[in-house]
């Protein structure tokens, strides 16, 4: 059964850190392209992050460039989300996604992405 399981939410003090990790099994992710995305209580789900398979390219939603740093280790097939500075408006349910394309065209859609994790929640108090 093919899955990716995330891990590393919780909480946490505005201005602090927080590592995600999405480790995949069931078969190798390292020829796709992944993405992280959240969705806040009572909004619609939105983009994080992308990286493609060679981590080559990578993309970031606006509110997040330069706080959170994506990445993956392809020997490990896990993807990685480091997340500094964080703020209350950080606070949702994170999920990560593989696509079945190695680089997406519009890794910001959540269409280009066929296989998702149950998610891990992250709240920052303030």
């Amino acid at each position: 059964q093919v899955q990716l399981v995330e891990s590393g939410g919780g909480l946490v003090q505005a201005g602090g850190s927080l590592r995600l990790s999405c480790a995949a099994s069931g078969r190798t992710f390292s020829s796709n392209g992944m993405g992280w995305f959240r969705q806040a209580r009572g909004k619609e789900q939105e983009f994080v992050a992308s990286i493609n398979w060679t981590g080559g390219s990578i993309y970031y939603a606006d509110s997040v460039k330069g706080r959170f740093t994506i990445s993956r280790d392809n020997a490990k097939n896990t993807m990685y989300l480091q997340m500094n500075s964080l703020k209350p408006e950080d606070t949702g349910v994170y999920y990560c996604a593989a696509s079945q394309w190695p680089t997406p065209e519009n890794p910001g859609f959540p269409y280009e992405y066929n296989t998702w994790g149950q998610g891990t929640q992250v709240t920052v108090s303030s």
